[in-house]
Formats: C-alpha cells, structure tokens, sequence
C-alpha cells in the first residue's frame, strides 16, 4: 500500500498542496497532521506507525515532513527499514527501494553521527576550559549543617517542605534525597 503523509506545525497552515502531491503521486491512503514537528510524539506519526505494513511505501512532499531534528528524521525513516517500509520523499526525490535512495539515506546517517560527535566534543572541551579557569564543575556541595536543621525540621513535622526548603536553602530534591539516603540507613 502507498500511505502519504502530510503535516503542516500550526492549525491555521493548509494541507492541501501537500494532499494533492501525495494525491497525485497515487497514495490510497493520506495520514494527515496539524503539529509542530519539533515534538517526536505525535499523534499522526503513531497513527502511520499503526498502519504501515511490511511492503508498504511511505510517501512524503518533503522529508521536513517528518521532523524538524535531522536526528529525529533519521530516526523515523530508520524504524521505517525496520519495518521493511520503503520511504519516498517527493522534493529531495529520495527513494529508498533504489541504489542511489538507500546511499542518500547512510550519507544522511553518517553526517547525523558527525554531528552528535561533534556536539559531544564541543561539549567536552567546553568542559576543560572551565576546568581550566579554576571553575568547579557538578553540583555544589552540600551544606552539611543545613541538611541538619532541614532534616530536624522535616522530623517535627511542624513545617511543610516548602517552609524548610526555603528556611534552609536546600533544595527539595536534596531534602527528598537525605531523607530517602537516611530511610536505606546511608545517613543518620
């Protein structure tokens, strides 16, 4: 079966260039969405995961269709091979049941792994570099007296968490974490 898909990010955006290509190509049946394609979790993109078939081809105006993240496109069209779903792109004409689609597709996974590689250095050495200037990195270290007075407090049962994460400075979370820390006997 040929199912098109069609999404456009806002309600008031139109669909209908997008249906009559997908009309036009011979989709027999068109998967239709108003969501911004930032979100992975989409209605519409479940609604075509549910109805793809083994053998089937997923045809699209454009592979910006599917996503905003190059990432996340991969990823879509990825679980389509899984899926034994051929993937159609009618603007960049990308067809993964040829040779030269099947070539575009690992270019495009390649080029993604490059980029969340790089990402990961950047992010690396932005990390030594503050090293460098003498800045200390993770969380802050933990006021021992503080968490003290907190977990008193917390013990009386006089004061709500917010009162104590405000007298204190602790945060609730590292109030929630001692008190669960002190629970399996870590702390006193």
């Amino acid at each position: 079966m040929i199912i098109g898909y069609a999404r456009v990010s806002t309600v008031d955006q139109n669909l209908d260039r997008q249906l009559s290509m997908l009309t036009d190509y011979g989709c027999e049946k068109i998967v239709k969405e108003k969501f911004t394609g930032t979100t992975k979790d989409r209605k519409g993109l479940h609604q075509l995961f549910e109805v793809i078939r083994k053998g089937d081809t997923i045809v699209v105006e454009s592979i910006s269709r599917l996503g905003r993240k190059t990432l996340d496109i991969l990823n879509i069209i990825q679980q389509f091979e899984e899926k034994g779903v051929h993937f159609i792109s009618l603007k960049e004409n990308m067809d993964t049941k040829t040779s030269t689609g099947k070539a575009m597709f690992q270019m495009m996974c390649v080029i993604a792994e490059l980029e969340r590689n790089l990402i990961a250095e950047r992010v690396k050495e932005g990390l030594e570099a503050s090293k460098k200037r003498g800045k200390t990195l993770g969380r802050p270290k933990l006021d021992k007296e503080k968490l003290t007075v907190a977990l008193r407090m917390y013990d009386s049962k006089e004061y709500s968490v917010k009162e104590i994460v405000s007298a204190t400075g602790i945060s609730q979370g590292s109030l929630y974490r001692a008190i669960n820390r002190r629970k399996l006997g870590e702390i006193n």
